[in-house]
């Protein structure tokens, strides 16, 4: 009688619809596109053991989405980068079946998503499905323009020899351009980037952010150093001084702005690379998971 009761059971559950147990993002296509010196996390860094979205693509995967994030030059312009991770989604797309991919960029990587949608030579705007930014530069970063000033430009190019050779050290023979970089930060560059990458007509932009309270040494000891420089900067080019060590507030919106994250209560703010949890840095200071979760859902959704 058991036997026979438990073979009803189980054949009732497979007689019900296949979508009943997916997860909210049920067969959703959704790709985490990097900033500078960011990889893919399929690999990782340093032999796996460095994530950049500090496992945010298998909690995706967990909620029932298609998840990659595609590996291109962690320092280049955003038009190579913009084709290397075309190159690298053309591929994945087809052996998962999806006609259409939601992007996600980060850092820098939110205006190689945008140039990818938008550059028609790239082949590819046919298959984005919306664009959404995480602490992206759109009006530039003001750090990159300090950084390039100090750099005289006789010795740029020996500068970039140097850090590329040192950069493949860590991320093996890649194409590297430090200087092609740093430009494609520089305020004045993302303007006239702005202008010659209009949104795609019809095509949903949403964008999200994060801010430091102040140099906090001790959550934020990486970017504490940064804070102020950016802050500093942010109130020379107009942006303000909010800002996440990296980017001003002000330059992170584009398109529908949805908003910061909820920090916790003890948190002083999120930085640039608590935002993407690096290395699982962020998930101690707010709920990075459903924050994430969330993004991709209004990306979904179209909202």
């Amino acid at each position: 009688m058991k036997a026979k009761f438990l073979t009803i059971i189980f054949t009732l559950l497979l007689s019900l619809p296949v979508g009943l147990f997916a997860g909210p993002l049920d067969g959703t296509c959704i790709a985490l596109v990097h900033g500078i010196l960011g990889f893919d996390d399929t690999q990782g860094l340093a032999g796996g053991l460095v994530k950049y979205w500090g496992g945010l693509d298998t909690y995706l995967r967990g909620q029932g989405a298609k998840v990659t994030t595609p590996g291109s030059s962690p320092i280049n312009s955003i038009s190579t980068r913009a084709t290397l991770t075309r190159d690298a989604l053309v591929p994945w797309m087809a052996a998962n079946s999806c006609t259409k991919v939601h992007l996600i960029g980060h850092s820098q990587g939110g205006l190689v998503v945008r140039y990818l949608a938008s550059n028609t030579t790239l082949g590819f705007t046919s298959k984005v499905a919306t664009i959404s930014t995480v602490d992206a530069v759109h009006k530039g970063a003001p750090l990159a323009d300090i950084v390039l000033a100090v750099i005289p430009s006789w010795l740029q190019p020996f500068a970039n020899t140097a850090l590329g050779l040192l950069a493949q050290l860590f991320y093996g023979a890649k194409p590297m351009d430090v200087i092609a970089m740093g430009q494609s930060l520089a305020v004045s560059t993302v303007n006239a980037f702005n202008t010659a990458t209009p949104n795609v007509s019809g095509m949903k932009y949403y964008s999200y952010g994060n801010h430091m309270s102040f140099a906090d040494p001790v959550q934020h000891f990486l970017m504490a150093p940064t804070y102020p420089i950016t802050w500093a900067g942010g109130l020379w080019y107009g942006l303000g001084g909010a800002n996440d060590g990296v980017v001003p507030l002000e330059s992170q919106k584009w398109g529908v702005w949805k908003g910061e994250a909820s920090s916790w209560w003890y948190a002083t703010g999120i930085d640039h690379l608590q935002a993407t949890n690096l290395e699982w840095s962020g998930q101690n200071y707010f709920d990075v998971t459903g924050w994430y979760l969330g993004i991709a859902q209004t990306a979904k959704a179209g909202l």
